[in-house]
């Protein structure tokens, strides 16, 4: 398990899923999980992936097993994302890679690919808003370190309103709740500041990278009104719709997205993504 141990900034965990051809060298696909999860959320993904590139899953800071050591009042912050981010690729060696972002790891995705193009080779976002409305802001008793009970009341309610669609698997949400609940509700109220308030439009029409969406129908957080924004803002931009009004189609549809994933990156990269 890597970890990137820096002189600023807290030590950064990221997992690399590697089933390719060890004298190929693929092309690297990062996975950036959302709002208070961590890269164990990508793990349906990974075996769709794995075999045509060498996937990373970075822990964002202070969640999974990445460390919180940093102000986490004001070192939470998108720039210092984005910095992150980088620090991982350059630990894994890659000048440029595939950037998949679900959510807000997305919103970490077109600020990177706005500021640092020639590291992005193609970027993919997963029911990523361009800002969070009314309905999709996180209050968890923000600033309060909320208690295990009112963080796993609020992820109850939130999952069976946003997240998930009725009739979901009741063991992938007990899993679900068990892994968000794992990381320290204090970062995550952190980084819940941070998204409350983000807004990434001022990125959008400085993206040159190709652009894939995956999002909901007509999903909670991820608008037609944001939908908008974004096809009027970065030029070229592909969406596909998975059939749900729910947020979490990442993981309602895992082999669906990863594929599409795949195939958007083999395109650009002109390499096979299928065996006979």
């Amino acid at each position: 398990m890597p970890f990137v141990k820096r002189t600023r900034g807290p030590t950064l965990h990221y997992v690399v899923d590697d089933f390719t051809d060890p004298w190929k060298q693929a092309p690297y696909i990062v996975l950036q999980h959302g709002n208070g999860r961590s890269s164990r959320f990508w793990y349906s993904w990974v075996p769709y992936l794995s075999r045509f590139y060498r996937v990373v899953r970075p822990d964002m800071r202070g969640l999974g097993q990445s460390s919180a050591e940093f102000d986490l009042e004001r070192e939470f912050t998108l720039d210092h994302c984005v910095a992150d981010l980088l620090a991982v690729l350059d630990d894994v060696g890659a000048d440029s890679a595939h950037i998949c972002g679900e959510s807000a790891g997305g919103m970490v995705g077109i600020a990177l690919t706005a500021a640092h193009p020639q590291r992005v080779r193609t970027l993919t976002l997963v029911s990523t808003p361009v800002s969070i409305n009314e309905r999709g802001k996180v209050d968890i008793r923000a600033g309060e370190a909320p208690g295990r009970q009112d963080r796993e009341a609020w992820l109850d309610a939130s999952n069976k309103s946003m997240r998930f669609p009725p009739g979901t698997d009741p063991g992938l949400l007990e899993w679900y709740k068990r892994e968000f609940t794992s990381n320290r509700a204090d970062v995550q109220a952190s980084m819940a500041r941070l998204v409350n308030s983000a807004n990434v439009t001022e990125y959008l029409d400085r993206i040159r990278a190709p652009v894939l969406g995956l999002y909901p129908t007509a999903g909670p957080l991820t608008t037609p009104e944001q939908e908008k924004i974004l096809t009027d803002r970065i030029k070229g931009l592909q969406i596909i719709h998975l059939p749900s009004s729910y947020h979490k189609v990442q993981m309602v549809f895992p082999a669906a997205c990863a594929r599409q994933l795949l195939h958007f990156a083999a395109r650009h990269d002109g390499i096979a993504c299928h065996e006979a």
